[in-house]
């Protein structure tokens, strides 16, 4: 029994590294998988029911009974001795001789041959066949009775017997004393595709009722509208079987299932798309095959062992230590633990009585390892996506190589030029490749931040320059340490003059109604690398949009957005619905007009959110005269009209004149250009 095979597999297992198994509720492909297992010598056994006297010719030196009864479908009963032979026969191959026995410590039920089993075996002495059994290869498909009749018919010679009743013919009586189902079978036509529907292989091994009943659910499909099962049907049965989830009864249970409906999908007259539907099924069989044999070997092999006991001696230099393309750590081929960036991990699963070896055999070779996949980040800070600045943590970010932490961030003497410290993880490198991959980290973070904040960067250094004069570096400042995005009403931008309007148009900031931004870094990209050194500062995190669309809902406050009301609109985008606001007013003829909702909605951004931003622009909206008593009508559409701000009764502070041959000129030139 499958009990018994389990039990055998398991103590081979914990003594002996474990085995392959092999059964007959297997599919082909989980079988043959399990038989590579041991001809490779991953294994050095195999357990098997009786099914590996069929089919299987294996490079196997002695085969061991642990039982020598089974049970045949009808009772329970011992071996015939040419079904012993047919067995102990897996033994041996070509000029080799193999051996055959007993297995003993099974508790009190060892299995034993007499001695006229062990000749008949040892000599291929066997009783001669004397009866062969028979059934109606040629039925007639009158009707159901005469079907049943001439299948049960008994033979016409002496030589033949009667089969026993087969699942087909139990299935086909079950169904046809059914008299709903049996009384519309009409004509041989019908009764021969119903004793074809009967056929079906019983797969799943759950008893002659529980087969009907899929047969007759079967039939019902068949024999109602085209005669066809749809390929959505059977699509869909199928995927319900394809998944490979679950211990290893339930994926038996799930493979027999599929090899159902993969003998269905085969028949043309069963299945509109035919081919597609039986691709299907043989894939699914084989994702579900796969993964039973991967649940077996979980189970029933333990390959650490199994590489100890095939090594001689402890050396563990003799052990061959890999490092896979999923980071982990093997010896000869065995995880052991995972190298997770610079950090080895051992795997908790390791024996305590491995665990020394193999622990011996790793820490010999991990400089290497480490020193390899240090020259491999080296090659990725060149140029690669797979160095990244991520935030680990708020007020603090760090610089990652394929996900594992290689340097963390601190405060530098500017907000755009942090301070980088390796992680302690890399202090097992050899320091001279050490020392390069310090000098290469600080040029990579230094191209980046050159490539995607370059304007803020021309920002943080007119903020330092002091010939910009005090109000302009202190409006750099702010713009800095804002990510280029600034509410004009805090910039103090209408108390600079002409010249430092013109300085600061030149170093790409764009001076709106109600913002000031930098158009260029009005993307996720930038926003994010500068949101990650702010953190380092202690600054509190914005939130960056993966997409920098026309329109946000006011779930959050993104960076680079205005809110109104339930919305959200992007600075840039206001900016230009207020001019367009402007450029109405001027051209109207009277001091009260109408202004076109029609560029906001196709922003993406509704009237009242609209009418919201021309508020904070300085625009007031002059409700409709109300209709006269006893009249309908749609409502006249609102007339706006603009009152400029009062003017800031602030003083404006001196301008610092500025040497036209002055560095900060020609950093405004360089920035012209």
């Amino acid at each position: 029994s499958a009990e018994q095979v389990y039990a055998v597999a398991e103590m081979l297992r914990r003594f002996r590294g474990g085995a392959a198994v092999v059964m007959g509720a297997l599919s082909p492909q989980t079988r043959n998988a399990q038989v590579a297992l041991f001809q490779s010598g991953e294994v050095d056994y195999i357990v098997a029911t009786d099914a590996i006297g069929m089919g299987l010719n294996l490079d196997i030196g002695h085969v061991a009974f642990a039982g020598l009864s089974k049970f045949d479908g009808h009772r329970q009963r011992r071996l015939y001795p040419a079904e012993m032979a047919q067995i102990a026969g897996r033994a041996g191959r070509h000029q080799r001789d193999g051996t055959f026995g007993t297995l003993s410590g099974t508790g009190g039920h060892d299995a034993e041959f007499t001695p006229e089993e062990i000749y008949a075996i040892e000599e291929h002495r066997f009783a001669p066949l004397t009866r062969l059994y028979w059934r109606e290869p040629r039925p007639r498909f009158d009707s159901l009775g005469t079907l049943i009749e001439d299948l049960e018919a008994p033979p016409d010679h002496p030589a033949l017997a009667p089969a026993p009743q087969a699942v087909d013919l139990t299935v086909l009586k079950l169904l046809a004393g059914d008299p709903a189902l049996a009384d519309r079978i009409r004509g041989s036509g019908q009764v021969r595709r119903f004793w074809e529907v009967c056929s079906l292989p019983d797969f799943r091994k759950l008893g002659a009722d529980h087969h009907a009943r899929f047969v007759a659910r079967l039939w019902q499909d068949l024999s109602a509208g085209s005669g066809h099962l749809g390929a959505d049907y059977v699509a869909r049965a199928i995927a319900e079987l394809d998944r490979t989830g679950g211990d290893i009864d339930t994926l038996q249970q799930r493979i027999a299932a599929i090899r159902s409906w993969a003998y269905i999908a085969q028949r043309p007259d069963w299945v509109l798309a035919r081919d597609e539907m039986a691709a299907r099924a043989r894939a699914a069989e084989a994702r579900l095959s796969d993964a039973l044999h991967a649940r077996l070997t979980e189970r029933f092999v333990n390959r650490r062992t199994s590489v100890l006991m095939r090594k001689l001696g402890p050396d563990a230099a003799m052990l061959p230590v890999e490092l896979a393309a999923d980071s982990t750590v093997t010896v000869d081929g065995e995880p052991l633990g995972i190298l997770d960036g610079f950090v080895f991990r051992v795997d908790p699963a390791v024996r305590a009585a491995d665990r020394k070896l193999l622990l011996a055999a790793a820490e010999r070779h991990l400089p290497a390892l480490l020193a390899g996949r240090g020259e491999a980040l080296l090659a990725d800070l060149a140029d690669s996506a797979a160095v990244t600045l991520a935030e680990a943590e708020p007020a603090r970010a760090v610089v990652t190589w394929r996900g594992h932490p290689i340097a963390r961030l601190s405060p530098g003497r500017r907000l755009l030029a942090p301070r980088l410290h390796l992680e302690p993880a890399l202090a097992a490198l050899p320091p001279p490749l050490r020392d390069r991959i310090a000098a290469a980290r600080g040029g990579w973070l230094d191209r980046m931040v050159a490539v995607q904040l370059a304007p803020l960067i021309r920002i943080d250094l007119a903020a330092n320059h002091p010939a910009a004069g005090p109000a302009l570096r202190a409006l750099a400042i702010r713009l800095v340490e804002s990510g280029g995005i600034l509410p004009r009403s805090l910039s103090g931008v209408d108390g600079l003059t002409a010249p430092q309007r013109d300085d600061l148009r030149r170093l790409g900031v764009k001076v709106g109604t109600l913002d000031l931004f930098v158009p260029g870094l009005l993307a996720p990209a930038p926003l994010t690398l500068w949101d990650r050194l702010a953190r380092v500062w202690g600054r509190p995190g914005v939130a960056i949009p993966a997409r920098m669309q026309p329109v946000l809902p006011a779930s959050a406050a993104f960076a680079g957005y205005r809110r109104l009301g339930d919305r959200q609109i992007r600075v840039d985008l206001a900016d230009k619905l207020v001019r367009a606001a402007h450029r109405a007013r001027i051209a109207a003829p009277q001091r009260r007009y109408r202004l076109d909702p029609g560029l906001a909605i196709s922003m993406g951004l509704p009237p009242p959110a609209h009418a919201h931003l021309l508020r904070l622009a300085g625009f007031r909206a002059v409700p409709p005269r109300a209709l006269p008593a006893g009249q309908a009508g749609p409502p006249a559409p609102a007339l706006w009209e603009w009152r400029p701000p009062r003017p800031s009764s602030a003083p404006t502070p001196p301008r610092t004149p500025v040497s036209p041959a002055g560095a900060f000129s020609a950093l405004a030139a360089w920035n012209a250009g």
